[in-house]
């Protein structure tokens, strides 16, 4: 009767989550989606306590008091801009810690009277493989994120060589281990080997790509717990493990489609560019970049009747989106139609436009797919770029040694107008200059996004 109630309880515990994944997938639905998601952890965390016959809770009761305020605070400070380096960084302690909780169950040797040895050893072997992979990884992607790493593509000879060498090298270590639990000597190599892979496998991917690698290193952490999951003999770990593993594959999936990438090439980290050659950014900007000035574009919004708005990485930088929102409420009130196009890989996670976008209170209806937004971008009459460049590059359309070459891009180059809030023009991660820059239809506007966005506003409002 008790095993009954507590599978019982783990499986209520799965039934959240499932429907917190699905509350996930709406702005409307979200915070409901994520109480459930919590009230299902908080329920396999209690039901997992009382099961485990722990004689002392001294230790986890600290830790949780920590960790949470550590949470509490993390939450409370960390801006939406930073999101997908949070990310990176909780998807790694999630590595972690399938790492030393195997580890810990292989040295105890606790779950080998309730679970059959091979599978106990080959669970643990799985979870300090791909939990180390993980950890390391994740941590590598952070660092690239906040800058500390530089955000290109960091490659040297024999790369890949030596990529396989430590392949073949955790396969033989990840059966010592199966064949011979009793030497934890050789679990630990396991990790260590593991983590020099991880560092290795995420290294040469540059910046553009880090969308796809936070959705890979997500799906990482899950397969890890879930193989935590069948070492502890616990069905709600086995059950949430596999949601994060598979959740993340399909993610990973649809964003490898959105940036022309193939799976196969994410998972051996060789996700650079493919292309050579093309022209030099003196011969496709010399002479032809016009400049404008926020008053100029003013104008431009006065008369056009419809407006989207192409959010990118730089915009998240600058904070512009509440000014942003601000723009658009006050082009809405003059009678002009405004939405926003939303490439699915802009900014640094997926969906991060879509999150910023929210924070800035602009409807959901507003925020318009690639797809769809690409369809009647004839029709619009004057497109404001911020902050994006490699998604809006028709090379991606017009030239097939182009490194992007076949990467959905929003068609912002057939727009009347095109308006691109930028810096200067200095390439995007894919390192290649945008010929939408000097498009006879495009004009810069040269400066800060947020300060650009608030001197339109005033321009308008005296206008």
């Amino acid at each position: 009767m008790y095993d009954f109630i507590i599978n019982f309880s783990y499986l209520v515990a799965s039934v959240l989550f499932i429907f917190g994944l699905k509350g996930l997938t709406h702005p409307r639905t979200a915070v409901r989606g994520n109480l459930l998601g919590a009230c299902g952890m908080l329920l396999a965390v209690v039901v997992t306590l009382t099961d485990q016959h722990i004689v002392s809770y001294e230790y986890i009761i600290l830790g949780m008091v920590v960790g949470g305020a550590i949470g509490a605070v993390l939450a409370i400070r960390i801006e939406m801009t930073s999101m997908p380096e949070m990310v990176a960084l909780l998807n790694g302690f999630g590595g972690a810690a399938s790492i030393f909780v195997a580890g810990a169950a292989l040295i105890e040797g606790s779950s080998l009277t309730d679970s059959p040895i091979l599978q106990l050893t080959i669970a643990t072997a799985a979870s300090g493989l791909i939990g180390a992979v993980t950890f390391w990884g994740s941590l590598v992607a952070f660092g690239k994120l906040k800058g500390l790493i530089s955000e290109n593509a960091v490659l040297f000879s024999g790369q890949q060589v030596i990529n396989s060498i430590l392949a073949l090298l955790v396969l033989g270590l990840s059966i010592g281990v199966v064949l011979n639990p009793e030497s934890f000597s050789l679990y630990w190599m396991l990790v260590g080997v593991a983590s020099v892979l991880g560092i290795l496998l995420v290294l040469p991917i540059g910046g553009a790509d880090m969308p796809v690698v936070v959705a890979l290193l997500n799906s990482y952490s899950g397969l890890a717990a879930a193989a935590t999951g069948f070492v502890l003999s616990n069905n709600v770990l086995i059950i949430t493990g596999s949601l994060v593993g598979a959740s993340g594959i399909i993610l990973t999936h649809i964003m490898c489609k959105a940036m022309n990438r193939s799976l196969t090439n994410v998972l051996f980290g060789v996700m650079g560019p493919s292309g050579e050659g093309g022209q030099t950014a003196d011969e496709v900007y010399g002479g032809k970049v016009k400049s404008a000035s926020p008053e100029e574009v003013a104008l431009l919004f006065d008369a056009a009747r419809r407006v989207v708005i192409v959010p990118g990485y730089g915009m998240a930088v600058s904070q512009a989106q509440h000014p942003v929102a601000s723009l658009a409420a006050l082009l809405e009130s003059r009678g002009t139609t405004v939405e926003y196009g939303i490439h699915p890989v802009a900014g640094r996670m997926p969906g991060h436009m879509n999150v910023l976008m929210a924070e800035a209170d602009v409807p959901y209806e507003a925020l318009k797919d690639m797809d769809d937004i690409n369809q009647t971008m004839d029709q619009v009459d004057v497109v404001l770029v911020i902050g994006a460049n490699d998604v809006v590059n028709p090379l991606a359309r017009t030239d097939p040694s182009s490194p992007i070459a076949g990467m959905p891009i929003i068609d912002v180059d057939k727009a009347k107008i095109v308006v691109v809030i930028k810096r200067s023009l200095s390439p995007g991660f894919a390192g290649i200059p945008n010929p939408l820059f000097a498009l006879d239809n495009s004009l810069m506007l040269f400066g800060d996004g947020k300060k650009m966005v608030l001197d339109m506003i005033a321009a308008l409002k005296d206008s």
